[in-house]
């Protein structure tokens, strides 16, 4: 009885390891932005690492809630790419604004800028914590410095991460529609990517 007890309990080890093995996901490339270990919250007020968005490409930008000029012209451009995209390719694509100004951008405020620019559910608006802007943002090259009047600075851009995090393109923001070459290197990323099964 004992030596089949045994037996059963070795046998139940060894199928938590391999399930345990078969779960873990693969390790992030080392120029994934998501190696940056840092906590975010949504405008619906969920919060979850900043590697969670892991596992679908995403155009990334930042922002700060009280902009009244290229912070609307960044949501915008990015509208204007997801709507020139046909709807298998917007089904894949997600979009991330984070912003710069955590203090005051509560996921309250995000929401509020959710539902003013009609953003739909691919759109995620992300409040990082105080002390992982500066780190994110230079993981996605974003410049930015906080002016006397409490607005910001910064680098207006779109930029695209595949599944893992890693940067495809990014496109400068001057006009409410994005750079076609950068259009067409969304649509080629998301047409080569679904074919391929993989980045």
């Amino acid at each position: 009885m004992k030596l089949l007890l045994r037996s059963l309990f070795a046998i139940a080890v060894s199928l938590v390891a391999s399930t345990s093995a078969i779960a873990a996901p693969p390790a992030l490339p080392g120029d994934s932005v998501y190696q940056v270990e840092a906590s975010v919250v949504d405008q619906d007020g969920r919060a979850y690492a900043w590697q969670a968005l892991r596992g679908r490409p995403r155009v990334v930008t930042m922002f700060y809630a009280h902009c009244h000029l290229m912070c609307p012209l960044i949501i915008a451009s990015g509208k204007s790419l997801q709507g020139s995209l046909d709807p298998r390719q917007r089904e894949e694509l997600g979009f991330v604004s984070m912003t710069l100004d955590p203090a005051r951008d509560t996921p309250a405020a995000l929401l509020e800028v959710a539902q003013m620019h009609r953003l739909d559910d691919h759109w995620r608006l992300l409040r990082p914590g105080d002390a992982d802007v500066r780190t994110l943002a230079a993981a996605l090259g974003i410049r930015y410095r906080a002016q006397p009047d409490g607005t910001f600075n910064h680098t207006s851009v779109l930029i695209l991460l595949d599944r893992d995090g890693r940067i495809v393109a990014r496109s400068e923001v001057t006009d409410l529609t994005p750079d076609p070459r950068f259009v067409a290197t969304v649509r080629e990323y998301l047409a080569g990517a679904s074919a391929s099964g993989s980045n």
